[in-house]
């Protein structure tokens, strides 16, 4: 099976920023290209970032277009409940992280420490050399 990928908020708007280190870009924009999935939350957070206004919000919001969002249903609110509870984190991250592992996704984030000690959570940090 083919490895996917759900894209965390703090990428987008690295790769916006045009903030992925070189090393790691092709392989973030081959994802972007391949596996263009994110949760709701990642699709708030990034068309609420203060830096996109005018034109750059109209640009986002084309640049969302083509990604599936995942939105919350009961197995995630139920999962990402049990998460929150079980790993106090906050309730943005638990949603995400509920969303990468019901749907057996890596989670792209350069954020691993908010998520490092989730069980089988598989996480790919284009920042890591």
């Amino acid at each position: 099976m083919e490895q996917r990928f759900l894209i965390d908020t703090n990428i987008l708007i690295y790769y916006a920023d045009g903030k992925i280190p070189a090393l790691h870009n092709t392989r973030v924009v081959q994802i972007l290209q391949d596996s263009f999935l994110i949760s709701t939350i990642s699709r708030i957070e990034f068309l609420g970032w203060n830096k996109l206004a005018g034109d750059d919000l109209i640009k986002a919001v084309a640049f969302l277009a083509s990604a599936k969002v995942f939105y919350v249903d009961n197995a995630i609110e139920s999962k990402a409940t049990e998460l929150k509870r079980g790993y106090k984190m906050a309730t943005p991250d638990a949603i995400v992280a509920a969303t990468a592992l019901l749907n057996q996704l890596t989670l792209v984030t350069r954020n691993t420490k908010d998520f490092d000690r989730i069980e089988n959570l598989q996480l790919y940090n284009p920042f890591e050399v």
